[in-house]
Parts: structure tokens; sequence; C-alpha cells
């Protein structure tokens, strides 16, 4: 089972996203399946392996634990469904 989230980021650095989409397979510790990045000038950025190169995988927190500031209070997540 996938779950969707769209994370907004408040902060000012221009190399990272504002905005990152991210596709969680629920079944296997939330790992990410793939994530697309939205930086502020417009430039968009498709990840299809976010844990390439990385030394510790991570499991992508829940809307609720994103939204409770354990995380940082720039976090705010929110479920993507399919419109009817």
């Amino acid at each position: 089972m996938m779950e969707y989230i769209k994370l907004y980021w408040e902060y000012n650095f221009d190399d990272e996203p504002i905005v990152i989409f991210y596709e969680v397979c629920v079944e296997v510790e939330r790992l990410a399946k793939r994530s697309i990045d939205v930086y502020e000038n417009g430039e968009i950025k498709k990840v299809d392996d976010l844990y390439e190169g990385v030394i510790e995988i991570t499991p992508i927190p829940t809307v609720e634990e994103f939204n409770s500031g354990v995380w940082g209070d720039e976090f705010f997540a929110s479920l993507v469904t399919q419109m009817k």
C-alpha cells in the first residue's frame, strides 16, 4: 500500500526544495519509493532513488509526525489523495 505526502518546507536556502512530494510504501518500513522536489525558482527534480549513495536509510515520517513539530517547525505536511 502506498501513501502520498506533500511536504512544505519553509527555509531560506536556494539549493533546497520548498515542496517535496513523497511516494511512501507503508508496508515496507515507510520507505520512500520516489519523490518530486519543487524549488522556489520553479525548477522540478524527479528523484527515483532517495537512498542512492546514502549511508543510512531513514523512513519517511507520517503527516502527523511532520505536523507535530518533532522534525522542526519549518515543516507542514498533508496527504495527497485522488480527486474524483
